[in-house]
């Protein structure tokens, strides 16, 4: 058996640097070629790194959330034949990585895991019982000196002696839980005190939640029905990865753009007719017609009109540079946060077109496939939260862009038109604009001239 070193890869386009967002393995684990070891972020873009060889985990260099230096070591594997480690062997990049080994890949309720900080340069470690690694394993946060001792005498006696079943905790120790894990406890009425762990460091897991209820005591059920207790527990969530960038983005952005928002009311109902209509009629090729298509073919013709609302502003050079393209981006939420890939010549588009671009960048956007290309480049940005777009929004710009279009809810109100109410449907767009370079004046002719599109759809076709 020998050691094999990996390194940090070079991703390019001049990255010095990149953050762990996950570890796909974790120590002790016995991986095979081409096996993802965790998935690392430069900008928005995400990047699975695979491993070169077989082998057995035990070392990493950090923990998720942690930047490390291209070119340095970052992951160290135990591999039958010839290795490439060397004693002494100092890597290429950051001498500041935090390494960490463990001695012990099982966990019970009597006794945590031992896990140990090492020292920055690999060394040899034993692994016990190294166990086929799980391509969504999560690396665990090291526990030191988690043997806590305490007075208090508890009575175990009234309590079953499952393994899925424990005596309440000290007071001050707090069970170990994923926030989901602790909403569904909390939401089922359970003391998760009660509650054995499985996971390391007697992580509570929802299997272990599963196994609590189908088999939990009556005596259990009676002492945390009767006698509810505060929830003291405080969950630390360590903002990495995308929110990471996301915080960093949107405190630049309002701390840099003074914002100015401007909101209009817009009769689509005859737009929805078409669309109802076009949708009856359309292919199974063809992507079903949301509101986005036609909002991105009116932007399109007002942008000819008022082509400075298609731009970026350089505030250090102090240069604004506006496009004939119209590069829009569309603003997508996905399960790690907000993403905002980007319709490339949307100028260039036709209605189904610009339809089929909103679900494939989209799709690909929320399952984390989009590409650095496919999320880079928007002159412009387009935002709704759909059926939940409320009244009225204030969106904050997409940096370096200098306005940004809001789509709130489409809604039945009242209208007057002849000599009484008549239902419509309303809909209101929430426009927010760089007041550095863009007027008042401008952006309200700006928004005017898209509805003016759109409670005329026709013209969109002219």
């Amino acid at each position: 058996m020998s050691n094999f070193l990996i390194e940090v890869p070079d991703i390019g386009e001049g990255i010095a640097e990149v953050e762990v967002v996950e570890w796909s393995v974790a120590l002790g684990a016995t991986i095979e070629e081409d096996d993802v070891l965790c998935v690392v972020m430069t900008d928005k873009a995400t990047v699975e790194i695979p491993s070169p060889v077989d082998g057995t985990i035990t070392w990493q260099a950090c923990q998720a959330g942690d930047m490390i230096a291209v070119g340095a070591d970052f992951v160290k594997l135990q591999v039958v034949g010839e290795g490439n480690y060397v004693p002494g062997h100092k890597s290429t990049g950051s001498d500041n990585n935090k390494a960490m080994t463990t001695k012990s890949t099982s966990d019970t309720c009597a006794a945590k895991e031992e896990t140990t900080i090492a020292a920055t340069e690999p060394t040899p470690v034993t692994v016990a019982s190294p166990v086929k690694a799980s391509t969504k394993a999560a690396f665990v946060k090291p526990v030191i000196n988690s043997q806590k001792k305490s007075t208090a005498q508890i009575n175990t006696s009234t309590y079953s002696k499952r393994s899925n079943t424990a005596a309440p905790r000290p007071e001050g120790e707090k069970p170990l839980a994923a926030p989901a894990v602790r909403q569904r406890a909390l939401n089922a009425g359970i003391n998760l005190n009660y509650v054995c762990g499985s996971g390391p460091a007697q992580r509570i897991t929802h299997d272990d939640l599963d196994a609590f209820i189908s088999g939990q005591s009556s005596a259990i059920m009676a002492t945390t029905s009767a006698t509810p207790m505060a929830n003291q527990s405080i969950d630390e969530v360590k903002v990495i990865g995308l929110r990471r960038k996301i915080a960093a983005i949107m405190q630049d952005t309002m701390q840099r753009i003074p914002h100015f928002t401007y909101v209009e009311e817009i009769d689509v109902s005859e737009l929805e007719k078409l669309r109802a209509k076009l949708n009856k009629e359309r292919s199974e090729s063809q992507a079903k017609l949301t509101i986005l298509p036609f909002i991105i073919k009116a932007l399109v013709i007002a942008l000819k009109d008022y082509p400075q609302m298609s731009a970026r502003f350089d505030d250090d050079d102090n240069i604004i540079y506006h496009y004939g393209a119209a590069h829009i981006g569309i603003a997508t939420q996905t399960d790690n946060g907000l993403v905002v890939p980007v319709i490339k010549h949307a100028e260039t588009l036709d209605l189904w077109q610009s339809a089929n671009e909103v679900k494939q960048l989209s799709t690909a956007a929320r399952n984390g496939k989009a590409t650095r290309e496919e999320l880079s480049g928007s002159t412009i940005t387009i935002t709704s939260l759909g059926p939940m777009g409320g009244i009225v929004t204030t969106p904050v710009i997409n940096s370096p862009e200098v306005a940004i279009i809001g789509i709130n809810k489409i809604a039945k109100r009242p209208v007057w038109q002849d000599g009484g109410f008549v239902p419509r449907d309303m809909m209101n767009i929430s426009s927010s604009f760089d007041h550095r370079v863009i007027d008042g004046w401008e952006a309200t002719l700006f928004v005017q001239r898209i509805k003016s599109l759109l409670e005329s759809p026709a013209t969109l076709f002219m």
